[in-house]
């Protein structure tokens, strides 16, 4: 009998570690299948709607805090109400760090836009990333953030785009959280078959250094490059208040970038073999960060 409960406190110890699902490249692409299936994804649209929805339904049973931070914004095209989705893992430290993307796509008239890479790769990324982390023991908080309204409506401007994460970064830095945040890994369009991610010229050094070691001793290196890109993305407004963020994103989408924002931005351009080098690289780092 006392071997039995020595065997089952054994198990019961290991449990958490023992059952953790790891990344599959694989599911975050159907987890993207499906936001494209909604179709163009224009903020304040139905269709947002539904994968806001869907998006929740993912959640809710995965035992993590979700919240709606709702919001209206200021737009060329008048006030339109967008809502982040905000997803927390708690962890023991008080310290955090913030994985985030964005799920809208850009509006066009003149040709149907589903955006398969551009949004609907972050937004399978982090469906596929929170549930990975609801069976993981963690030492910080972590934050998954699905950003509303990163495109601009009309002309891309310091008011016109990022409406979600600047609206965030403010409130975050008024609620105390920026200052609990360790670290911010913002993803964009990583779902590219042929995936050449760049080192973002506006990003934290050492977190960028950070999550290029992960990626080497992993074995993905030849896929983080160390050609530099300046990108003005939803890491921004975090850098600006302070926060050390990096942004993860492949901007070199088809035969000299002849995919960014067309109709040609469909699921067959995406591999699960790139979701998964990303996600694991993401997970390593994470890890990496309990430590700073």
């Amino acid at each position: 009998m006392l071997r039995r409960k020595a065997i089952l406190i054994l198990f019961l110890c290991l449990a958490p570690a023992a059952l953790a699902a790891e990344f599959s490249g694989e599911s975050a692409y159907r987890f993207t299948e499906k936001a494209v299936s909604f179709g163009p994804r224009i903020p304040g649209s139905e269709a947002l709607e539904k994968l806001r929805q869907y998006i929740l339904s993912v959640l809710r049973p995965l035992g993590c805090e979700v919240t709606l931070d709702t919001f209206t914004a200021r737009t060329p095209l008048g006030p339109v109400v967008m809502k982040n989705i905000i997803a927390r893992f708690p962890g023991q430290s008080g310290r955090a760090v913030a994985i985030t993307g964005h799920y809208d796509t850009k509006l066009f008239r003149e040709f149907r836009f589903v955006g398969a890479n551009d949004a609907g790769s972050s937004t399978g990324f982090l469906l596929e990333m929170a549930r990975v982390l609801a069976n993981r023991p963690r030492k910080d908080d972590v934050y998954l953030v699905w950003f509303d309204g990163e495109e601009a409506f009309i002309e891309w401007s310091p008011q016109d785009g990022l409406y979600g994460s600047r609206h965030l970064a403010s409130r975050w830095s008024a609620e105390g959280v920026l200052w609990r945040l360790k670290a911010l890994i913002n993803v964009d369009m990583i779902g590219d078959k042929d995936l050449r991610i760049l080192r973002e010229a506006n990003s934290s050094a050492a977190l960028t250094n950070l999550v290029w070691q992960a990626a080497r001793d992993l074995g993905y290196g030849r896929y983080f490059l160390n050609q530099e890109i300046s990108i003005d993305d939803d890491h921004m407004p975090f850098v600006r208040a302070g926060v050390r963020s990096v942004n993860l994103i492949d901007f070199d989408y088809g035969p000299n970038h002849s995919w960014w924002h067309t109709e040609h931005d469909t699921m067959d351009k995406l591999s699960p073999k790139s979701f998964q080098i990303v996600g694991e690289v993401v997970l390593e780092s994470l890890r990496r960060l309990e430590s700073w």
